[in-house]
C-alpha cells in the first residue's frame, strides 16, 4: 500500500489529506478561508497567503491525526506548485519540502489542474474507466475541456478567452446582492427563479471549444442598472436563473460536442462550479455516454486530489528537487 500526503494551498483552502493507493481517502482536512475574503466579494491574495501560514501546520497535523499515521508511515509528500496565487503557493510548497526534507520523503510538485481529474479517481466510479476520457474542468480561475489520453498524458481543447465560469457566477452574485461566494448563493436564488424570465446572451464563438462569459456578465449588469434606474423591484430570483442556464447551456453544448468528436469513452465534472445541479443536469441530458461528477466536498480545492494525483505520478516515477519552484501559470499540458 502506498500513502501519499497532499497539500494544497493554491487559492484560499488550506488543505491537508493522507490517500491510500490512489484511490481510497484516509483524511481529507481543510480550512476555508471564505469568512475571511466574503468582505471583499473575492479572494484578496496576501490576506490568504498569511492565513494558509497561520493554518498549514494544524491541518497538516489534523490530517495526519485522522488517518491514525506516522510520519514512518508515508511514501511521500505531493503538493501543488501551480497554478494559483504566488503568495499561496509558497507556503504549501516551502512547507512540502521542509517535511520532505526532514524526513527523508519524495517530494512530488503537482499540477492543480491535473489533480482536479483525480478526485473522479477517489469515487466509486474509478475502476470504471477507460481512456480516452473528456474533462470539463470549471472553477474560479479556470473554465476548459482537456481530453485525458492516459494517466499523465493529455490533449488540451478550449479554454475561457476571459472569465472564468466561477469568476462569472462570483460577480453576478456580487450584482445581485447575494452573498459570497457566488456560486452556490446564485444557484440557490435560481431555484425560485424562471431562466426564461430573461435572454442574456450565449458566447458560442463559432465551431471553437472555447469559452467566453465577459459578454454574459456585461448583460446582467446592464439589465440590473435599467431595472434600477426604472425603480423596479429587483426580481434577483429571475435573473440568477437566467443567468445560470446561459452559463450552462454553453457548457454542456461545448462539453456534449467535444465528447462525440473525440469519441470519449465518457464525460468527467471537475472543479468547484461542477457542483451545480443545473449543470449536472445538462451534461447528462445532452451527452450520449456516462458522465461522472465528485461529490460536492471534493468539487473545491482539497488535499485528496493532490495526494491521489502523486500516487499516479510517483508510480510513473516523477521525483522533484529541493530547488523546485511554484508556477503560478502553470497549464495542463
Amino acid at each position: 500500500m502506498i500513502r501519499i500526503l497532499g497539500i494544497e494551498t493554491s487559492c484560499d483552502e488550506t488543505a491537508a489529506a493522507v490517500v491510500a493507493d490512489g484511490c481510497t481517502i484516509l483524511s481529507n482536512v481543510v480550512a476555508s478561508q471564505i469568512e475571511l475574503h466574503a468582505q471583499y466579494g473575492g479572494v484578496f491574495p496576501e490576506l490568504a497567503s498569511r492565513a494558509h501560514i497561520e493554518t498549514i501546520y494544524p491541518v497538516i497535523q489534523e490530517a495526519m491525526k485522522t488517518a491514525h499515521l506516522g510520519w514512518d508511515d508515508l511514501d511521500a509528500i505531493a503538493v501543488t506548485r501551480g497554478p494559483g496565487l504566488a503568495g499561496s503557493l509558497l507556503v504549501g510548497v516551502n512547507t512540502a519540502k521542509g517535511l520532505a526534507l526532514g524526513r527523508g520523503m519524495p517530494l512530488l510538485g503537482i499540477n492543480h489542474l491535473e489533480a482536479h481529474f483525480y478526485s473522479i479517481w477517489l469515487t466509486e466510479a474509478a475502476d470504471k474507466f477507460k481512456f480516452p476520457l473528456l474533462g470539463l474542468i470549471v472553477s474560479g480561475g479556470h473554465t476548459e475541456l482537456v481530453l485525458m489520453v492516459d494517466h499523465g498524458e493529455y490533449q488540451h481543447l478550449g479554454r475561457t478567452v476571459d472569465d472564468a465560469a466561477g469568476e462569472a457566477f462570483d460577480k453576478v452574485g456580487r450584482l445581485l446582492g447575494l452573498s459570497y461566494p457566488g456560486g452556490p448563493a446564485v444557484q440557490k436564488a435560481a431555484l425560485e427563479g424562471d431562466p426564461a424570465a430573461f435572454r442574456f446572451p450565449r458566447a458560442w464563438l463559432g465551431d471553437s471549444s472555447d469559452f467566453s462569459f465577459s459578454g454574459l456578465k456585461t448583460a446582467v449588469l446592464r439589465q440590473v442598472r435599467k431595472l434600477d434606474e426604472e425603480e423596479q423591484v429587483m426580481p434577483v430570483a429571475d435573473l440568477a436563473a437566467s443567468f445560470q442556464a446561459a452559463v450552462v447551456d454553453v457548457l454542456a453544448a461545448k462539453t456534449a460536442r467535444a465528447a462525440a468528436e473525440f469519441d470519449a469513452t465518457a464525460v468527467v465534472l471537475v472543479g468547484g462550479v461542477s457542483a451545480n445541479l443545473a449543470l449536472r443536469e445538462s451534461v447528462r441530458a445532452q451527452v450520449d455516454r456516462p458522465v461522472h461528477a465528485p461529490p460536492v466536498s471534493l468539487c473545491t480545492d482539497n488535499g485528496a486530489m493532490i495526494a491521489a494525483c502523486g500516487y499516479w505520478r510517483f508510480q510513473a516515477g516523477q521525483r522533484d528537487g529541493w530547488d523546485m519552484d511554484v508556477l503560478p501559470g502553470l497549464e495542463l499540458a
